[in-house]
C-alpha cells in the first residue's frame, strides 16, 4: 500500500465545498484501486434525502450527527477514499477518528475561485440564497485551522490532473 509508512487504512480529502474533494477523490482512488465513497452523497443514498432536504426537515445537527455515525463506520474499514463534507472537520470525535484511521488530505482552494466554481450551486444548503463570498470567508475563518490539521495540504487552484 501506498501510505503503509503512515500506518493509515484510508485516505480522506478535506476542505471547502467546491475545493474539488469528490472529483479528485474518485480519479485518485481508481489511480490506487481503493474503494471511493462521497459521504454527502452516502448519507443522501442512506436516508434517502438531498443534504438540503436534512437540512431544511431536520437542521444541521442532526445531519452532523449523520455525519459522524456514518463516517466513523466507514473509516474502521480499510482501502476506502473518502470525500468528506465541507464540516466533518469541525466535530472533534471524526477530526480524531480520521487522524487514527486515514490519511488525511487538504485541498486548499482560494476564496476567490471557490466563489466562481459555486455561485450556481443550488444544492449546498449553507451557501443558498445569501452572499456567498461573505459565507465562504466565514466559514474558511472557522474551518481552516482544522483543515490545516491534515496529513498532506495540496492547492487545488488550476487543472485536475495538476492536482493528483
Amino acid at each position: 500500500m501506498i501510505f503503509s509508512d503512515y500506518n493509515k487504512l484510508n485516505i480522506t480529502f478535506c476542505g471547502m465545498m467546491g475545493s474539488g474533494k469528490s472529483l479528485i477523490g474518485k480519479k485518485f482512488a481508481k489511480i490506487i484501486d481503493f474503494n471511493f465513497l462521497d459521504t454527502d452523497s452516502f448519507i443522501e443514498k442512506k436516508t434517502g434525502k438531498s443534504i438540503n432536504q436534512i437540512f431544511n426537515e431536520s437542521g444541521e445537527i442532526f445531519f452532523r450527527e449523520l455525519e459522524e455515525n456514518y463516517i466513523s463506520k466507514i473509516l474502521n474499514k480499510k482501502n476506502y477514499v473518502l470525500s468528506l463534507g465541507g464540516g466533518v472537520m469541525n466535530n472533534l470525535n471524526l477530526r480524531n477518528i480520521i487522524k487514527k484511521n486515514s490519511y488525511n488530505i487538504y485541498l486548499e482552494v482560494e476564496l476567490s475561485i471557490l466563489s466562481k466554481r459555486l455561485e450556481s450551486s443550488k444544492n449546498r444548503p449553507l451557501i443558498n440564497n445569501i452572499n456567498i463570498k461573505k459565507k465562504l470567508n466565514k466559514l474558511i475563518k472557522e474551518r481552516e485551522n482544522f483543515y490545516k490539521q491534515a496529513d498532506l495540504t495540496i492547492k487545488n487552484d488550476k487543472k485536475i490532473s495538476d492536482t493528483i
